[in-house]
């Protein structure tokens, strides 16, 4: 029998490939939304559908972030959305912590559960998190390839 990896491992290594379209030179960020260990929507970080990407024409910088792209866990949830998928009750993999207007939309959206590989700036989301019951779950330091 061969060695499998982990469910943790799959997705987080699926997010990661997800990163890997991220047109934004700042950060590559992938997520993955799943549901019973099915995969129900990607997204990686981006500008808007049909304007010029940050690594065509470069970052629009404000307070010392990208405001031109739209971040990888949003835009899974918007895929999710265009697509009529549910995503209530799901669990979210990420290549970084959720910003904190990310984090009130996943929140929003119904995701119960968020698996990141890198902590990435904003505590709220780890305070409210726990007030409001959703598991917010280091995969940062795991044994993830």
């Amino acid at each position: 029998m061969a060695n499998r990896v982990d469910w943790h491992t799959y997705f987080m290594n699926i997010a990661r490939e997800v990163a890997s379209r991220s047109t934004c030179t700042r950060k590559h960020v992938g997520a993955v939304i799943v549901k019973d260990r099915t995969i129900l929507s990607t997204g990686y970080n981006g500008s808007i559908r049909g304007m010029p990407h940050c690594d065509e024409v470069g970052c629009e910088m404000e307070g010392g972030h990208c405001v031109a792209t739209i971040h990888a866990e949003a835009n899974a949830i918007i895929h999710a959305a265009r697509m009529g998928v549910a995503i209530a009750d799901a669990e979210l993999y990420t290549t970084a912590s959720p910003c904190w207007n990310c984090f009130k939309m996943i929140a929003n959206a119904g995701i119960v559960r968020i698996y990141y590989g890198e902590f990435y700036r904003d505590e709220r989301s780890l305070r409210v998190a726990r007030q409001i019951g959703i598991d917010l779950v280091s995969l940062e330091g795991t044994s993830l390839p």
